[in-house]
């Protein structure tokens, strides 16, 4: 029989808890890899992984949960805390390439207590519709935020930023998308996410394309920026230090 790998997310924001239960082998992995992904996409303070009902089939498998810890180092970069592991189990995670920076707690119930006395950081959301106004809604939101965050010098930059990243699912995904804003370690830091798992590709634009600056420009203002594919779509992320 193939195997089976059950991830049941329970909760998404402050700190978001994923139950893994069932074989991880290579089939299985990649079933691992999407449920981690959607669950950092979220932007939780923290990830409990409580795999108490994991056996490892095949070490390989693991290698799918330590591209994903690799590509969200960056960002999102919460916490991912490895739950209820038996002795086992914990050694071939901490063997697997790529899950080095994972933590781990004897149970989820403590590690949830734990990562709850951590304050949130602040932070807005919108969900926004495919269309051209949704550019003017996102401004509005950003320009005030920075001057509540005490981050004015970055309010112009900000809101050039997120209109074209707002504007670029308008042109392109045409889904309904989710914008989040926040503040956490003094950067500024921006993620919209949408309904269409294409891939975007900054290109550097024609000098009588009028719209065309896109990602390039996106590139060329933030410290770091970057996609996290999801299975129901992708997120685009930058983040601004104070110094820019």
């Amino acid at each position: 029989m193939p195997s089976q790998l059950v991830c049941r997310p329970e909760g998404k924001r402050p700190v978001a808890v994923l139950r893994v239960s069932g074989t991880l082998d290579p089939v299985t992995g990649d079933a691992l890899q999407n449920a981690v992904r959607r669950s950092l996409a979220n932007e939780p303070t923290g990830l409990l992984l409580d795999v108490a009902g994991l056996r490892i089939g095949d070490p390989i498998g693991l290698g799918a949960l330590g591209e994903v810890v690799g590509q969200t180092r960056e960002w999102p970069s919460v916490p991912i805390v490895v739950c209820g592991a038996p002795p086992a189990t914990r050694r071939a995670i901490e063997a697997a390439p790529g899950c080095a920076g994972l933590v781990y707690s004897a149970d989820c119930e403590g590690a949830l207590a734990e990562l709850r006395k951590e304050p949130e950081p602040p932070r807005i959301r919108a969900r926004l519709r495919p269309v051209p106004d949704a550019c003017r809604q996102v401004r509005q939101l950003v320009t005030p935020a920075c001057e509540a965050w005490h981050r004015a010098d970055l309010a112009a930059t900000t809101a050039l930023i997120a209109t074209e990243l707002v504007a670029n699912v308008v042109r392109h995904a045409h889904t309904t998308m989710e914008f989040t804003f926040g503040l956490r370690a003094g950067r500024l830091r921006m993620a919209v996410r949408d309904g269409s798992r294409r891939l975007p590709e900054p290109a550097q634009p024609g000098l009588t394309s009028p719209g065309g600056r896109g990602l390039w420009l996106v590139r060329d203002l933030t410290e770091a920026w970057g996609v996290l594919p999801v299975s129901d779509g992708k997120v685009v992320w930058t983040q601004l230090g104070a110094a820019m």
